[in-house]
């Protein structure tokens, strides 16, 4: 039995501004019309023995999760870790919840980041099968990217041995990022392979790893997954046992100390499309190496990445950058400084801004809403319910709220009263009165939002009832 643990938990800040926070590249549709999780997952299919996927996510996630799993028709269970602890007490649950799911027998583990490119899928596949072989040996297998370019943002897997195609090679040492001298030379050596970050070994295997070389990463990890509760799609595990879980890497905790860990080479067109150069990397180009996404003029311009949300780009005599634009943000970078978006990020949060947190359109597990404008005590939304969904029963100290019903019908409840709006009609809430807007038709409900008061944060919620689980 194939088991596949795919591991969602990464921010992805140096895609910034298009990934945020609140949603991280891997919930996004990078390349095509699904998700980078719903591809990750969609790529496995044709693998025998496949069980439904462990999706490992923080909670602020979930929902995006569920919904994701299921616009591809996926069942799998989503394990919400309530702290960030890295890699690998992250995979020790899955591995856990793993054994639960199997009755305690052993089964193979395929763990997979949400959020990596992978264009040739058969390939990936013959990977994936002599991984699985070596494995049954008790291995810890890692995948390590045939390297096609002395890369400065990767660690490398040194192996014994001259690399070969479909052959495991032991793996001598795991060495971090190097400069670009030392990336040559391990070029050069072709005994050297990029850390993926992809691996297969049973569970048992990888559990007796974790004990002996992280006890108290496995310790924690059991505890807290002992006295899981299930919430609605989710596995939650004990908040508290898990806290005190080492922040730790796979790498770091098993993969530097083990004696059994085995790289399998993988050359089909692999990205971790870490950062805006990356993604450059990755796409279609014109004939003068640029790659434009979106409502864009490219006038002597060479060797540039420009990707527009919702707004027309016009570039003149530019080479070598990354022009990304959201309904909130600009972002103009040489590609050569990609990896220093994270500086911008450290900037907002200093200024305690919120451009790095979420986009100006935020989604719901109801639906979304849309910050159109705001200002002195004043915020405009539109806002936009999925039939048959609700919002919570609540309530704000601190604003009040005017709804106008632009599309469909709205079920109002205000206090002890209960109205139906249809277009054109609207209603007032007003400052400490219990309301809830649900849409009871079978189209999407649009209203427009107008809050005013004195705070109009999103922690201003009482909730009394929620569909949704949230405090």
């Amino acid at each position: 039995m194939i088991v596949p643990v795919i591991l969602a938990g990464g921010s992805g800040t140096r895609l910034w501004p298009l990934s945020r926070q609140q949603a991280p590249k891997q919930f996004l549709k990078m390349f095509g019309d699904q998700t980078m999780l719903q591809q990750t997952i969609r790529r496995l299919e044709g693998l025998p023995d496949l069980a439904e996927p462990i999706v490992v996510c923080n909670e602020d996630h979930r929902f995006t999760v569920a919904e994701q799993l299921r616009g591809i028709g996926i069942k799998g269970q989503i394990i919400l870790e309530p702290a960030a602890r890295n890699t690998a007490p992250a995979i020790a649950l899955a591995a856990l919840q793993a054994k639960q799911m199997n009755k305690d027998e052993d089964p193979t583990l395929l763990v997979l980041p949400a959020d990596h490119l992978i264009d040739e899928i058969a390939e990936f596949h013959r990977s994936i099968f002599l991984a699985i072989e070596k494995a049954a040996e008790r291995a810890l297998v890692t995948f390590g990217v045939v390297p096609t370019r002395p890369e400065t943002g990767y660690g490398y897997i040194e192996v014994q041995g001259k690399v070969e195609a479909g052959r495991p090679s032991k793996a001598l040492r795991f060495v971090e990022k190097p400069d670009t001298e030392t990336a040559e030379e391990y070029l050069s050596q072709g005994s050297f392979l990029w850390n993926s970050g992809m691996f297969v070994f049973t569970a048992d295997a990888y559990l007796e790893s974790l004990e002996k070389y992280s006890s108290e990463c496995y310790t924690f990890a059991k505890s807290s997954i002992g006295t899981a509760k299930s919430d609605l799609d989710f596995i939650r595990v004990d908040k508290d046992e898990f806290g005190q879980s080492p922040n730790i890497s796979i790498d770091y905790a098993v993969m530097e100390k083990s004696d059994q860990v085995y790289s399998v080479p993988l050359d089909a067109g692999w990205s971790d499309v870490g950062c805006w150069r990356s993604y450059w990397d990755a796409q279609k180009k014109d004939a003068d190496g640029n790659s434009i996404h979106g409502d864009a003029i490219a006038i002597s311009t060479t060797n540039t990445l420009v990707h527009s949300a919702d707004k027309l780009v016009a570039t003149i005599g530019v080479d070598n950058l990354v022009v990304v634009t959201t309904s909130d943000a600009v972002l103009v970078i040489n590609k050569n400084r990609a990896q220093d978006v994270k500086s911008a990020i450290s900037l907002l949060s200093d200024r305690d801004r919120t451009e790095h947190l979420s986009h100006r359109k935020v989604y719901r597990p109801w639906g979304a809403y849309d910050s159109i404008d705001c200002g002195d005590r004043f915020q405009v939304k539109k806002i936009t319910v999925n039939p048959g969904a609700s919002l919570s029963l609540q309530m704000h100290h601190h604003r009040a709220e005017h709804w106008i019903v632009v599309k469909g019908t709205a079920l109002v409840q205000k206090g002890e009263d209960t109205i139906m709006l249809s277009e054109n009609q609207s209603t007032f809430i007003p400052l400490g009165v219990t309301h809830r807007l649900s849409n009871p038709g079978k189209m999407p409900l649009e209203l427009i939002e107008v809050q005013s008061g004195s705070y109009l944060g999103e922690d201003d919620i009482v909730r009394y009832e929620d569909t949704y689980g949230r405090k």
